[in-house]
């Protein structure tokens, strides 16, 4: 399912290269 594979991208990028950026409910980044 392509929203799960999303998601755990999302979690597993914020865990291991977080950086100024704010996900949107739509799952969009958004530069901050």
């Amino acid at each position: 399912d392509l929203r799960t594979q999303v998601l755990a991208f999302i979690a597993y990028f914020n865990l291991t290269m977080a950086k100024p950026f704010k996900w949107t409910y739509q799952g969009k980044p958004l530069h901050v």
